[in-house]
């Protein structure tokens, strides 16, 4: 059986409920929330595709939005529900991988922090808490598959906004989306502690160079991305 935690408080989200295996709101969600508060969302259908514990459909919700939100984790999709309920905010969450989970749909502004750390294998866990942040050894398991799904279900002008460390190759991000007829930049970066994963991966990541010796903090990035 899955038991919640108790809610907590997490500043800028209010209080969340956390339910094991399901990634916690950490300095990338609160990062893309800035990021949210900066388009304008009142009134628009919002996607949170990889939504984990659903603090940013949330976000969005209050914003005024619209907000459907999407992940393949059983977990995740009670998380959602949770803290939207929580929240009192409307959320309408499905269950499945990437946008087959909204077959047809299209939206104004598409958010996502997906799984994007480099890992030494490259098959994707398919439980456990590693779930929420493994993604293949360059870290771009997901990120990749966004970048072709995304603008399609994107309307003309829509918006996309992703986060992922810059170790998973924020180039590669904004040249996949430049060529799926994309607009996209680096609009926002950051600098924050590496966390316990990446601590725990600090040979590996410094052997394959994603990493300089000595380095302790990881670049954050967000790419915006505008459909023509």
């Amino acid at each position: 059986m899955t038991t919640a935690h108790a809610p907590h408080s997490w500043p800028g989200f209010g209080r969340v409920i956390r339910l094991p295996g399901v990634y916690a709101p950490q300095a990338d969600s609160h990062f893309l929330a800035e990021a949210i508060g900066r388009e304008n969302v009142r009134g628009r259908d919002v996607l949170d595709l990889c939504s984990g514990s659903g603090v940013l459909a949330a976000h969005a919700a209050r914003l005024g939005a619209r907000v459907s939100a999407v992940d393949i984790s059983r977990r995740a999709v009670l998380a959602v529900r949770l803290n939207a309920l929580l929240a009192r905010q409307r959320v309408t969450v499905r269950r499945g991988d990437l946008m087959s989970a909204l077959p047809g749909r299209t939206f104004d502004l598409i958010v996502s922090n997906p799984p994007y750390v480099p890992a030494p294998h490259a098959a994707l866990p398919g439980r456990g808490p590693a779930r929420a942040w493994d993604a293949g050894v360059d870290g771009r398991a997901l990120l990749d598959r966004i970048c072709h799904v995304a603008p399609r279900a994107l309307r003309p002008g829509g918006t996309l906004l992703l986060v992922h460390s810059a170790v998973s190759g924020a180039e590669t991000t904004v040249r996949c989306l430049t060529e799926a007829g994309m607009q996209a930049q680096v609009s926002d970066r950051a600098y924050i502690p590496l966390g316990p994963v990446m601590r725990g991966r600090l040979a590996w990541l410094r052997e394959r160079g994603l990493l300089e010796p000595g380095q302790d903090k990881e670049e954050l990035v967000i790419i915006r991305a505008v459909k023509r």
